[in-house]
């Protein structure tokens, strides 16, 4: 039976930053994959500066920024296209790394290709789908494997398990049977990526409207991508709904059942309705999220990212607090041991700060900018800004995410 002194579920983005936070500090890992191979998967994500910070303290800075667009602004608009309010983002906000929009396929190989070559492509271990785990004896826990079909594969055995898979975890599951479903937040999404020119300088995150009334993120994620200067700019669109749709990251969205709410968005610097026309694949995805867990570490077992915290992503910070999580654990592993003491103090400290996220993405996350302006302009155009709401006001719902975002320059 294959040992390790730390095994990873999931080779996403938590679970391969983990090991090679692991490997920085002196510490056997392995990472075990559900899927067959690694494909970059997905669409659009942002790495948002207090993230960046952690990936640059790995040596990745420099790849990563060969592959993503820095993000320069934050701007808000309604839904005919008027500029609510903006604001610098990354190092134009004083920050010292930059805000990285990035296609998360990009960023999984990166963060593989790093793996790989510093631990060695024997620690990805490809086709193995976590099923269960129990104590084997006082310092040890066997994990147990089942491949695509079905078959089951044999055991592993580690001084610590990290659960990084997600939203589907199934050691999340056997730590919490009682849990039940994920929780819909009454609105579904469609996403899509599509090369187009340049829109506000390149470099711009917009959002849009709001969820009664449709909602939008448009920003870039890759430069110059056809030799003529066009960008692959990815795009979300959010409205709510009554039921949800298909709870699957991959399934396939339908045009007609989101873009007759977009099909007169023409602003004058981008015609969001034939953004969404030009984009060859759609996929769609329910806005879920789960409440905060009591606990997360249960002796020798802890959960990382997604399994442990999943939010409504609304904030830019799914994919940050992984990374945020996989650091906090490595040091805490490397200072404490490689043992419960370790995995409990880990759960004190991230499990309250990414508790506060969860419910913040809930309730007042950044485009809470745009709630208070559909409410106050009654969904229609206005003179000026300034007369429905100060730029003060809006800026004070920025900083209070950043607050408990743990974004702080």
């Amino acid at each position: 039976m294959r040992r390790d002194d730390v095994i990873v579920i999931g080779a996403g983005i938590g679970g391969l930053t983990l090991a090679l936070c692991l490997h920085r500090a002196g510490i056997a890992c392995r990472v075990y994959e559900a899927s067959a191979a690694i494909r970059p998967l997905g669409v659009g994500i942002n790495v948002l500066p207090h993230a960046t910070a952690e990936l640059q303290s790995l040596g990745l800075l420099d790849a990563l920024e060969r592959v993503a667009v820095q993000t320069r602004e934050a701007a808000f608009y309604n839904r005919f296209g008027q500029l609510v309010y903006a604001e610098p983002a990354g190092r134009w906000a004083g920050y010292e790394v930059p805000q990285l929009s990035i296609h998360r396929g990009d960023l999984q190989e990166v963060l593989l290709a790093a793996v790989t070559s510093r631990l060695g492509a024997d620690r990805v271990v490809t086709g193995h789908s976590c099923v269960g785990a129990e104590s084997a004896r006082d310092d040890a826990v066997r994990v147990r494997f089942r491949g695509a079909a079905g078959e089951a594969l044999p055991d592993a055995l580690g001084r610590i398990v990290v659960a990084c898979d997600g939203i589907h975890s199934a050691l999340r599951k056997q730590l919490h049977p009682d849990e039940g479903p994920p929780r819909w937040s009454g609105v579904n999404m469609w996403r899509g990526v599509t090369a187009h020119a340049p829109f506000l300088g390149g470099a711009t995150m917009v959002r849009a409207g709001w969820l009664s009334v449709g909602k939008m993120v448009i920003y870039p994620i890759r430069n110059d991508v056809d030799g003529a200067g066009r960008q692959l700019v990815n795009w979300v669109a959010e409205l709510e709904a009554t039921a949800p749709v298909q709870r699957d990251w991959n399934a396939r969205g339908k045009l007609d059942d989101f873009f007759p709410t977009f099909a007169d968005w023409h602003f004058g610097w981008l015609d969001v309705a034939a953004l969404i026309q030009s984009t060859a694949t759609l996929l769609a995805y329910p806005m879920v999220d789960q409440d905060p867990l009591p606990r997360w570490s249960f002796g020798r077992v802890t959960l990382l990212g997604d399994a442990a915290h999943p939010m409504v992503p609304r904030g830019s910070n799914g994919a940050g607090q992984a990374i945020l999580d996989a650091r906090c654990l490595a040091d805490l592993l490397a200072a404490r041991g490689l043992g419960p003491e370790a995995l409990g103090e880990y759960d004190r400290l991230r499990n309250a700060a990414t508790a506060k996220i969860v419910l913040m993405n809930r309730s007042n996350p950044p485009d809470a900018i745009l709630r208070e302006v559909h409410e106050r302009s009654g969904d229609q155009p206005f003179a000026r800004i300034e007369d429905l709401v100060s730029r003060e006001e809006l800026a004070k719902i920025a900083d209070d995410y950043k607050q408990v975002a743990g974004l702080r320059r």
